[in-house]
């Protein structure tokens, strides 16, 4: 069985060991050691990347209590190899899960709340809790949890035992009956006391910052979002350059890009409104040139689905017994067909998509669709059908 040195030391990261194990698995090896520092992937933390001897290691899991590191490369049994970390990685890892036990403590302390969900990921990371917790809540603890680290509260690995741990008042993601060996207890010292496999800091102050990001409903409860340390400060630093710009495309000081935001979105939809009712007072203009045809088939540039529509409607509102409205391209029109209720189009509109490769459908007197066609085809196929004069 793996010694296991990240239990007890999570700023080991070099370390010597000798091979026990090298199996082919694919282009890739399956190696074990009977001592390592890297750390599996588990409790919802990534495992750590690195190097043993001459060969990079991939990925690391435990497999029925052996822990397994995936390399690129094969690896003599029986020699003595050394390891080392990718000590970015594994501190970066250390911050984020141990941001994660601050927050997730500070809401049990404070709410009453446990944590039931918890995944590192490449940019953030996610905590789900059973129950709502309201922005007001989110910001207060987040703002306590940078106090406490400000203080730099020391964090401490402990193994208790059978009488130890009856007495710890514990917050923990699993029961401790399906916990396997020695239960290993992660303390933030008068912040939180959980049972964790994972890699922490020694105090809080090496975590830096602590950013909430956001949060959502998630299954009757909320997922909150959270970056710590480095990623952190590139978050802020990355949203301060999007602030910074658009400051700068609006013409307003940062504090008050918000109220310029809702003006720019008012004023755009004002313009949009009215935009629209002279795009239908055009419409209607235009289609009364085909007053008193029968059978209409227009080709205007241009024109929006919604624009389509209304068009071959103000066609039939002119006397139309039929109007088609086509626009677009050789090769790729969009289309809408209206009828005043004496042509079923259903049936029209599905033996033109068949023959001039379209698609789309509708209802009885309205049918919208597209069709990869040319125009000369479009006015073949409606003038075999008596329509178009």
């Amino acid at each position: 069985m793996t010694e296991k040195y990240y239990e007890k030391d999570s700023f080991l990261a070099r370390f010597d060991a000798v091979v026990t194990g090298c199996t082919p698995e694919k282009d890739r090896w399956a190696v074990t050691l009977d001592r390592t520092a890297f750390f599996p992937e588990g409790g919802g933390q990534p495992a750590d990347h690195g190097t043993l001897g001459g060969v990079k290691v991939l990925d690391v899991q435990l497999r029925a209590g052996e822990v397994v590191h995936t390399t690129d490369g094969p690896l003599e049994v029986g020699a003595p190899v050394t390891g080392q970390l990718d000590w970015d990685r594994r501190f970066d890892l250390m911050q984020q899960h141990t941001a994660d036990h601050l927050f997730s403590g500070l809401v049990h302390r404070e709410l009453g709340l446990e944590n039931i969900g918890f995944h590192i990921g490449e940019e953030l990371v996610h905590m789900d809790f059973g129950a709502e917790i309201t922005p007001v809540e989110i910001d207060r603890l987040e703002l306590e949890a940078n106090r406490l680290i400000a203080e730099n509260r020391p964090i401490r690995v402990l193994f208790p035992d059978e009488d130890a741990l009856a007495g710890m008042d514990l917050r923990s993601k699993k029961e401790l009956d399906q916990l396997e060996g020695a239960v290993r207890v992660v303390e933030i010292e008068g912040v939180d006391l959980c049972a964790c496999c994972g890699t922490h800091l020694s105090s809080t102050g090496q975590m830096g910052l602590l950013k909430i990001t956001g949060c959502q409903s998630y299954k009757g409860g909320v997922r909150v979002f959270l970056a710590a340390g480095g990623r952190a400060v590139r978050l802020a630093q990355r949203e301060h350059r999007q602030v910074e710009a658009v400051s700068g495309l609006l013409s307003a000081k940062q504090p008050e890009i918000v109220a310029a935001v809702t003006r720019l979105k008012n004023d755009a939809a004002e313009a949009h409104l009215a935009l629209g009712q002279l795009q239908s007072q055009l419409i209607a203009v235009k289609a009364a040139r085909y007053a008193g045809r029968p059978h209409p088939v227009v080709f205007e540039p241009g024109l929006a689905p919604d624009d389509l529509r209304r068009f071959a409607l103000a066609l039939c509102d002119g006397g139309a017994a039929l109007g088609a409205v086509f626009s677009g391209g050789e090769g790729n029109y969009k289309y809408a067909l209206a009828s005043d209720g004496s042509v079923d189009l259903r049936a029209l509109g599905k033996e033109m998509n068949t023959l001039l490769a379209g698609r789309g459908g509708g209802k009885p007197g309205l049918v919208q669709g597209s069709v990869a066609a040319e125009r000369a085809q479009i006015e073949v196929f409606f003038a075999e059908r008596g329509f178009g004069e």
